[in-house]
């Protein structure tokens, strides 16, 4: 449970069914009153290569004041703690890694864009979690066509997400906790996102459904858990989950296309639950294709 009252739970978006494209979904989500302040999460650094100076801008003119880097730009403010360089989220305070390497990934990725989940619940915002995208540099030369163009065009660009997911590249999105959940109600609520979209389950998505589920079921998720969905290629996807900074192995491995769309779409279809992670990838892809 979230904490503050019992009668309300968590609800992902709901959509039709998967396809080859990125799908309309009409978000739909309620949760509980009460906002805890994020920690602040310092995690080890792993080195990696700067981009080219074609990559190098500051940040976007709505941001915070922040410093060129030699990196994918965002909209946000950057900062270091030892060695290690942060993009803080705005909104929430969470704070990410510019780059990182995880468990089985064949090399580091970099921050591409943050953002966060709100619900208005009794006229207040209540954030939900911070998110962060990561992706290969290779994934550049995959969207290569899209170059010159703005940042609100690409945002609509469905096939340009879709080309995203269908590489065989190297993509993961970072959730933070802002607050106390249980397992199985944000199992549920994940649930309620993806099956809607899988028309008629296989049983390889069935298969799928049921390991992810094992995942979370039992497992308290504590303020500041981090939980990687790391996409290897559009039908390989690995869940990490960690409470004590970045993850050091695989908690499941989910082998279904359906499934692994699916939760991509919740993310980055036409109607994502996180707009503000929608619109800082945009930017920052806006960014290195100018």
């Amino acid at each position: 449970m979230f904490g503050a009252e019992a009668n309300c739970r968590l609800v992902w978006p709901q959509s039709a069914v998967a396809s080859g494209n990125c799908i309309p979904s009409y978000s739909r989500i309620c949760l509980l009153s009460g906002v805890s302040s994020p920690s602040l999460l310092q995690c080890q650094a792993h080195s990696f290569s700067s981009l080219s100076s074609q990559f190098t801008s500051r940040f976007s003119p709505n941001s915070h004041k922040s410093r060129s880097l030699s990196r994918f730009p965002l909209n946000a403010s950057s900062s270091s703690v030892g060695s290690a360089e942060y993009t803080e989220e705005p909104a929430t305070k969470v704070q990410f890694l510019t780059t990182l390497s995880l468990p089985d990934c064949s090399g580091s990725l970099s921050l591409l864009g943050t953002g966060f989940r709100e619900k208005v619940f009794a006229i207040i915002g209540v954030k939900v979690y911070a998110a962060g995208f990561y992706v290969s540099q290779a994934v550049l030369s995959k969207v290569n066509s899209w170059k010159g163009q703005s940042a609100s065009k690409l945002k609509e660009d469905s096939s340009l997400f879709s080309t995203i997911f269908q590489s065989s590249l190297e993509k993961s999105l970072q959730i933070v906790l802002v607050r106390d959940v249980d397992g199985k109600t944000f199992w549920d609520a994940l649930n309620d996102a993806i099956s809607p979209r899988i028309k008629s389950p296989s049983p390889t998505d069935e298969s799928a459904l049921s390991t992810f589920r094992g995942i979370f079921e039992g497992r308290p998720l504590k303020k500041g858990t981090f939980i990687f969905l790391t996409w290897l290629d559009p039908s390989k996807m690995l869940v990490s989950v960690s409470s004590d900074g970045l993850p050091s192995s695989v908690d499941a491995t989910i082998e279904s296309g359906n499934v692994s769309f699916s939760l991509f779409d919740v993310f980055f279809g036409d109607a994502p639950v996180s707009p503000s992670l929608k619109d800082s990838v945009a930017s920052g892809l806006a960014a290195i294709l100018k």
